[in-house]
C-alpha cells in the first residue's frame, strides 16, 4: 500500500460523558434507572459533540505508485489529509514521458499524442497546433451542469487521478502531478458538476473541471480545516458538512465566506492558484488525456460509501438489538450453532454482533420461562421476520460490500488511462477506462442498502402499533390521542425508505450512446454513484429513527436493559431527552443521525461489550 506517516488525527473524546439526571415527567415508569442528561445549545437544542470521527484514519499519504487504501482516500478526500509524492514516483513519471515525447517527434501519428479524440481520432495534428489540441481538450469536456458535487467528492476525484499519473503510466509530467498535490494541499477544490459523465472513457466532464482549474480556468472553492472539507452540497452523504474558509492556511485565511452561509466563496482558479503560489499549467502532448480518462469519481464515491456503510451496517446491527430487546423479542435465532448452517461469513458477523449487544439483558430475561431441563428459554418462538431475520438481511448486506470493497481494492491498484504506457516502453490504446466494474457494485450496494432500510423500518414500525409492540402505549406517546409520538418518524423513515427502493434501480444497465457512436456503451457509473450516496444519507436516517424510537420503548420497559443496548441507551439520553409530551422532534432525530452517521451508536455499544465486527 502507499506509504502512511505515522501520525493520525487526535482522538475524538468519544460519547458524550452522561451525568445523573432527574426524569422528567414522562419518563421511565419503573425499572433501572437511566443516566445523562441532554447537552443543549443556547436555544436549548441538544447538540452533538465535535470532534474527528475517525481518528485511527492518517493525515498525510505518500504517493509512491502503490494502491491507495479506502482509508487513505477517505482521509484525504473528507479529512483533509496532506498528500505528497514519493521521489521514485517522480522518476518513474520522467521515464515515461521520455517515451511520449519521443513519439511526439515522430512522423507517424500517435493517439492521444499527435491526433484528435474519441470520433476525431484519425485526424493528424500538427507539432504547433497540439499546444492548443490539449487546452481545446480539456476546455470541451469541462460542460458539466447541475449542481455542484460535494467537496469530499471532488477531493477524491482530485487524489485518484494523481494516484493514477504517479503510476508512470499515463506519460504525464512530474509537474504535471505536483501541481495536482499543490491543490490537494492548498484546499483548493474546483467546481465539479451533477451532470456530465457517462462512466465510459473515464468521468470525462468532471475530471475535466478539475483540469481546467489546474490550468488557471473556471471557479474553485477553498477549503483548509480538516473538519471542513465534506458536503459543500445537499444532496450529500451522512459525514457531510459545512464548506468553510477558515483556518491557518494563508489562501483559505484571505477569503472570507459568505456571511452565515458558513459555504466558502466562489473563486476564479488563476486568483486562487496564484494566492497559493502554484503556477497554472500549460498542458504537452498527452497530459489533457492523462487527466481526464479515468473512473475516479465513480471511484472515489465507492470508497467513501464503502467507509461509511461497515459503520452502518454494525449500527444496523445493533439497532436491531435495541428494538429485539424493547420489543420483548428472543435472542434464540442468533444461536452460534443456528447461524452455522448456513455459513454466510457475513450473517455470522451480524449473529454474532447482536448475541453480544444482547448478552445478560435483564429485560429479555423477565419473559423467558424455564424449560424441562431447568434451561431458560423464551416463550416468544416465532418473532417476525423483522426480527428474526435481522442477521440474514445484514449478512448478505455485509457479503455485498464485502464483494464491493473487492472491486474497489482492484480498481485502487489500477493505472487507468488511454493510451497507456507500458513497463517496456509501449504506447497502446485500450479499454479500462470503462466504468462497468465499479458502475455494477455500486448498483450493487443500493440494493443492499434500501434492504437494510427497509427491515429497520419494519421494526420502527412495530413499535407504534399497539397490537404488536408489546404492551407499549400507542405510537409510543406520553397521551395517546393528545400526544402522537412517533407517529410521524415512521412516516419520515418510510419515505426515506420509498425513495431508497426507487434509487435501487440499477444505473448500470442503462447505457446511452454518445461521440458519433465511437463510445457506443457507456456504463452510467457516475450516476450509479451519484444515487448510492443518497441511499447512505437515507440509511444513516432510517437506521437514527429505530435507535430514537428503541431508545424511548427501552425507557417505558420495567427491566433494565442489556450492558450494550443500555450504553446505546444513554449515548442517546445523552444528546436527546427521554420521554414525556410532544416536542418538536426534528431536532431530535438530527442529533441520532448525528450519533450514527459519526459511528457513536456503534462506538458506545463496543465500548460496553467489546469491539464489533
Amino acid at each position: 500500500m502507499s506509504t502512511l506517516h505515522d501520525t493520525a488525527p487526535t482522538p475524538d473524546s468519544g460519547t458524550p460523558a452522561t451525568t445523573a439526571s432527574t426524569p422528567e415527567a414522562g419518563a421511565p415508569r419503573t425499572g433501572a434507572p437511566r443516566t445523562g442528561a441532554p447537552r443543549t445549545g443556547a436555544v436549548g437544542i441538544p447538540t452533538p459533540s465535535s470532534g474527528p470521527a475517525d481518528p485511527d484514519l492518517p493525515r498525510h499519504v505518500v504517493l509512491d505508485g502503490t494502491p491507495l487504501t479506502v482509508d487513505q482516500v477517505v482521509a484525504v478526500a473528507r479529512h483533509g489529509a496532506s498528500v505528497e509524492i514519493h521521489d521514485a514516483a517522480l522518476a518513474r513519471m520522467a521515464q515515461a514521458r521520455a517515451v511520449i515525447e519521443d513519439l511526439a517527434d515522430d512522423t507517424v501519428p500517435h493517439y492521444g499524442v499527435s491526433t484528435g479524440f474519441g470520433a476525431l481520432a484519425r485526424r493528424h495534428i500538427p507539432a504547433e497546433q497540439r499546444a492548443q489540441l490539449q487546452l481545446s481538450l480539456v476546455r470541451s469536456h469541462a460542460a458539466g451542469s447541475g449542481p455542484e458535487v460535494e467537496t469530499e467528492v471532488v477531493r477524491a476525484l482530485q487524489l485518484l487521478r494523481l494516484a493514477t499519473l504517479v503510476t508512470g503510466h499515463t506519460g504525464a509530467r512530474p509537474v504535471t502531478a505536483q501541481t495536482y498535490a499543490a491543490m490537494l494541499n492548498a484546499g483548493i477544490t474546483p467546481v465539479v458538476h451533477e451532470y456530465g459523465s457517462l462512466g465510459c472513457s473515464g468521468d470525462l466532464a468532471p475530471l475535466a473541471h478539475v483540469a481546467l482549474a489546474a490550468m488557471g480556468e473556471g471557479q474553485v472553492r477553498v477549503v483548509s480545516r480538516a473538519s471542513d472539507v465534506a458536503g459543500a452540497a445537499s444532496a450529500s452523504g451522512p459525514s457531510s458538512a459545512p464548506l468553510s474558509a477558515e483556518g491557518p492556511d494563508t489562501l483559505a485565511a484571505s477569503v472570507a465566506p459568505p456571511r452565515g452561509t458558513g459555504v466558502a466563496p466562489l473563486l476564479d482558479a488563476a486568483q486562487a492558484l496564484a494566492t497559493a503560489g502554484i503556477e497554472p499549467l500549460a498542458l504537452a502532448e498527452k497530459e489533457g488525456l492523462a487527466l481526464i480518462n479515468g473512473t475516479d469519481g465513480m471511484l472515489g464515491m465507492l470508497c467513501l460509501a464503502i467507509h461509511d456503510l461497515r459503520r452502518l451496517l454494525t449500527t444496523a446491527d445493533v439497532a436491531a438489538s435495541l428494538s429485539v430487546e424493547a420489543l420483548l423479542g428472543s435472542d434464540a435465532p442468533f444461536a452460534q450453532d443456528l447461524i452455522a448452517l448456513r455459513p454466510h461469513p457475513g450473517q455470522a458477523a451480524s449473529a454474532s454482533n447482536m448475541r453480544r449487544v444482547l448478552e445478560g439483558s435483564p429485560l429479555m430475561a423477565s419473559h423467558r420461562e424455564l424449560d424441562d431441563a431447568g434451561n431458560p428459554a423464551c416463550t416468544r418462538v416465532q418473532d417476525a421476520y423483522s426480527l428474526r431475520c435481522a442477521p440474514q438481511v445484514h449478512g448478505a448486506a455485509r457479503d455485498t460490500l464485502w464483494h464491493a470493497a473487492t472491486v474497489a481494492g482492484r480498481e485502487l491498484a489500477s493505472a487507468i488511462d488511454n493510451p497507456v504506457v507500458t513497463s517496456d516502453g509501449r504506447v497502446e490504446s485500450n479499454g479500462n477506462f470503462h466504468g462497468a466494474p465499479v458502475a455494477y457494485v455500486l448498483d450493487f450496494l443500493a440494493i443492499a442498502a434500501a434492504d437494510v432500510a427497509s427491515m429497520s423500518e419494519r421494526r420502527t414500525d412495530r413499535f407504534l402499533d399497539v397490537a404488536r409492540s408489546e404492551g407499549l402505549p400507542a405510537f409510543l406517546a406520553h397521551d395517546p390521542g393528545v400526544d402522537s409520538g412517533h407517529m410521524i418518524a415512521q412516516y419520515t423513515a418510510a419515505g426515506i425508505v420509498s425513495e431508497m427502493k426507487r434509487l435501487a434501480a440499477p444505473a448500470s444497465v442503462d447505457s446511452i450512446p454518445s461521440s458519433a457512436m465511437q463510445e457506443d456503451h457507456v456504463s452510467m457509473g457516475w450516476a450509479g454513484a451519484r444515487k448510492l450516496r443518497r441511499s447512505v444519507d437515507g440509511l444513516t436516517r432510517v437506521l437514527a429513527i429505530e435507535v430514537l424510537t428503541a431508545a424511548r420503548a427501552l425507557d417505558l420497559r420495567e427491566h433494565a436493559s442489556a450492558a450494550g443496548t443500555g450504553a446505546v441507551h444513554d449515548a442517546v439520553r445523552a444528546v436527546v431527552p427521554g420521554p414525556g409530551p410532544d416536542r418538536y422532534l426534528a431536532p431530535e432525530i438530527e442529533q441520532v443521525v448525528g450519533l450514527v452517521a459519526g459511528g457513536r451508536i456503534a462506538g458506545a455499544a463496543a465500548g460496553a461489550v467489546g469491539p464489533l465486527d
